[in-house]
C-alpha cells in the first residue's frame, strides 16, 4: 500500500479516498456549503477533542447547518477510520483526521432549503511532518499584496467552512515568490494570520498574537498557548495588534497550527527573525510537547489504539 494512501469514511462507509463517494449535486461541492475540523493524535490519542468539537458546533450554528451527528458516535467512526488506515498501510505513527460535514444534496439552487440531509466525510492519513531542515532553520513567509483577508462582516474567518479561496489565492501569491507560507493583512493593514496557521511574534520575551477582532480563525493551538502553554514555558502572552511596520522591532515570529503546533519563522520577506534552541519559540515548542503528553495520559478514552 502506498505511503500516500488516505482512508475515507463517507456516512459510515469505509473506502479509499480516491474512490467517489458523494453525488455531484452535493452542496459542499457545488457551493462550498460545508464546515470542517481537523484533529491530530499525540501518543496515539486524539488531541483537544472537545475544543475542536465545540468549534465545529459554532461553525454549524453560524451557517444554520444542523450537524445531525453527536460527538460519541462520531468518535467511534473516527476510530473505525483510523483502524482501517492502519490495517491498509501498517502505519503506526501519529494520524491526521479531517471531518467535513456538508448540508447535503438536492436540486441545483442556492436555497439551503433544497438540501436533503447532512453528509459527513472523514479523511485519515499520517500527520504531516515539517522537514527537519525547516524545523531547524524556520519557514519563510511573504505578505499577500493582491488580496486582503476577507472581512468578518462578509464571510467571517472564524467560521471553519469549505470555502477557502481567500487563503488559497493568497498562498499561491506567496508561493510564486518562493515563500513557504503567506501572511495576510486585513482592510486596515493589520496582520491577521497565515493561510493554514495563526501567527504570533515575540518582543522582549513577550508573546504577541493578533486579536480575534483582526479577523482570524480562533485556532485551538493558539488558544491553548494563550491559556496554559505559554505560562508553563514561563512566557507572558497576550493579544496585540501588529502591522508590517512593526516587524523590524520584533525578535521572533512563529506559526501555530493543529497539525504542526509551534513552528519557527525565519523571515517575512526581507525581515529576518531569531530562530534556534535558545529562543522563546523553542521553549514554547517544548512546553507544548509536554502539554500533549499530559493530555494523552489524562485521556485514555480518546486513544485511537
Amino acid at each position: 500500500m502506498s505511503p500516500s494512501y488516505i482512508q475515507a469514511n463517507t456516512n459510515g462507509r469505509l473506502h479509499p479516498a480516491h474512490e467517489p463517494s458523494l453525488s455531484p449535486l452535493n452542496r459542499g461541492f457545488l457551493y462550498g456549503d460545508s464546515i470542517y475540523e481537523v484533529w491530530r493524535t499525540y501518543h496515539g490519542v486524539i488531541f483537544a477533542w472537545e475544543e475542536h468539537w465545540e468549534r465545529l458546533r459554532n461553525s454549524a450554528r453560524a451557517l444554520h447547518l444542523v450537524l445531525g451527528f453527536a460527538p460519541d458516535p462520531m468518535l467511534a467512526e473516527i476510530r473505525r477510520t483510523v483502524a482501517a488506515h492502519r490495517e491498509a498501510t501498517g502505519f503506526a505513527g501519529e494520524h491526521y483526521i479531517r471531518l467535513q460535514i456538508t448540508r447535503g444534496g438536492g436540486p441545483i439552487g442556492l436555497d439551503p432549503a433544497l438540501a436533503d440531509r447532512p453528509d459527513f466525510v472523514l479523511l485519515v492519513q499520517p500527520c504531516p511532518e515539517l522537514p527537519p531542515e525547516k524545523a531547524r532553520l524556520g519557514l519563510r513567509l511573504s505578505l499577500a499584496t493582491e488580496l486582503q483577508r476577507n472581512s468578518a462582516a462578509n464571510l467571517d474567518p472564524a467560521w471553519k467552512t469549505g470555502n477557502y479561496l481567500n487563503n488559497l489565492l493568497c498562498l499561491r501569491e506567496a508561493r510564486m515568490r518562493g515563500a513557504d507560507e503567506v501572511l495576510m493583512l486585513n482592510a486596515t493593514g493589520e496582520v491577521t494570520e497565515a493561510a493554514l496557521s495563526n501567527v504570533a511574534f515575540v518582543r522582549d520575551g513577550v508573546l504577541l498574537t493578533p486579536p480575534l477582532a483582526a479577523g482570524i480563525l480562533g485556532g485551538i493551538t493558539r488558544r491553548l498557548v494563550l491559556q496554559r502553554v505559554a505560562a508553563a514555558a514561563g512566557v507572558t502572552a497576550r493579544e496585540a495588534t501588529v502591522r508590517p511596520a512593526d516587524f523590524a522591532r520584533l525578535d521572533e515570529c512563529l506559526l501555530l497550527s493543529t497539525t504542526r503546533d509551534v513552528v519557527p519563522v525565519a523571515a517575512i520577506d526581507a525581515t529576518g527573525f531569531q530562530v534556534g534552541p535558545e529562543t522563546v519559540t523553542a521553549r514554547l515548542k517544548s512546553a507544548f510537547a509536554a502539554d500533549a503528553r499530559a493530555y494523552a495520559a489524562a485521556h485514555p478514552e480518546l486513544s485511537m489504539g
